[in-house]
């Protein structure tokens, strides 16, 4: 995870976060959410049947100002790390019992806590990643020192894994908190090709397969099974072939939906975007959105947090959401779900990108007017429809 940056600005002024300290910025004001409208950003999704949320953390739920913003807008949480694979694995109790050991630690009871406490829905991320998964789980004795394991032992520790951490979640009385949980993340590059990371050599290509075969054999029904990753619209052959032959032996579909994390920049053809969300909707499986930011500019370069730039971001946003609102109403696209990866510009991974939906002191932006879909504070003021 990239180091945040956060600048702040004179107490009291309805300013954006700028992207380093010390960048020149505007002071852009707006209108506070309460008196542009009496909907929290749920109810704009609950009209389309979704439910939508953001990442947390235990420095987010741990501050009221942050806390209370994320229970008065969103009714599903995500946690921003504390559920990846190196935050669930305790390889003291792995040595010594010779099996993969899953053993949340503080800050994930405390978020799966205040979620149940708030009644709050959870999507599960994640299980099977090249990143975030420490070294020892694929080597001999759960120890770096020693050689890597072979196939038949790496599958064994995938669905010891798995079912643990399905169990734990049961044991904790947990489990009826998650509608949907990301398997396998981030499989594919750009170019369409496998990723190499451990899981496949180690096990071969097929351990996506074997990945979603135990998590269908472990989680309960009303867990979505998702594959999540990020540049879809660059993937997207690689990824509707994939979910063709992910079906048991009586040609059962293991998998109900991709997550598209949806890490956007407001640079980017929207058009080409719709287009692979088009064509992965023809697999006829779920789609979500699932870590939806919208950076100013592009990945290469950042643009400054000017009145002209945030006004295209709350536009971007409005196009984003006014397709796929109109997509889901007409039957077009099956996505009950929206998470954005995030709320502040002053909490976000992409700080320097300015791409939330709130600033650092929390004020709205033309983005969440975007989203919401109230297009005189969207930034269209000069715009034609």
């Amino acid at each position: 995870m990239k180091k945040r940056i956060i600048c702040y600005l004179a107490a009291g002024l309805m300013a954006l976060s700028v992207a380093a300290c010390g960048s020149k910025t505007e002071t852009v004001v707006l209108p506070a959410q309460k008196e542009v409208t009496q909907d929290a950003i749920r109810d704009v999704f609950a009209r389309h049947g979704m439910k939508v949320g953001t990442c947390v953390s235990g420095q987010v739920i741990g501050q009221s100002r942050t806390a209370d913003l994320v229970l008065s807008q969103f009714n599903s949480v995500t946690m921003e790390n504390a559920m990846k694979p190196d935050a669930i694995l305790n390889r003291e109790k792995s040595q010594t019992e010779g099996e993969v050991v899953v053993e949340y630690g503080q800050e994930t009871l405390q978020v799966l806590a205040w979620a149940k406490e708030h009644g709050l829905s959870m999507r599960g991320h994640t299980l099977i990643w090249y990143s975030q998964t420490p070294e020892w789980l694929f080597r001999i004795g759960f120890s770096e020192d020693n050689g890597y394991v072979d196939r038949e032992e790496m599958l064994h520790r995938m669905e010891t894994m798995i079912r643990r951490n399905f169990e734990e979640l049961e044991r904790l009385g947990y489990l009826e908190l998650f509608y949907a949980y990301d398997v396998v993340n981030e499989a594919w590059m750009e170019d369409g090709t496998l990723r190499q990371t451990h899981w496949s050599e180690l096990i071969g290509d097929d351990y996506l397969w074997h990945a979603f075969y135990f998590a269908d054999k472990y989680a309960p029904e009303s867990i979505d099974l998702y594959y999540n990753d990020y540049n879809i619209q660059y993937k997207t052959e690689a990824v509707k072939e994939f979910v063709e032959t992910t079906v048991d032996n009586d040609g059962r579909r293991l998998i109900d939906g991709v997550g598209l994390q949806g890490h956007l920049f407001t640079n980017d053809d929207l058009d080409r975007y719709f287009e692979a969300i088009d064509e992965l909707s023809e697999a006829g499986i779920k789609l979500e959105l699932t870590e939806v930011d919208a950076g100013l500019g592009s990945y290469q370069s950042a643009l400054a947090p000017t009145a002209e730039n945030l006004r295209m971001q709350g536009m971007f946003l409005y196009k984003l959401f006014q397709g796929i609102f109109e997509r889901v109403d007409e039957g077009k696209l099956k996505m009950d779900a929206v998470t954005f990866w995030g709320f502040s510009d002053g909490f976000s991974w992409r700080s320097e990108y300015n791409p939330q939906l709130y600033d650092a002191y929390l004020n709205p932006k033309y983005a969440l007017y975007g989203v919401m879909q109230i297009r005189e504070h969207a930034g269209f003021e000069t715009e034609e429809p």
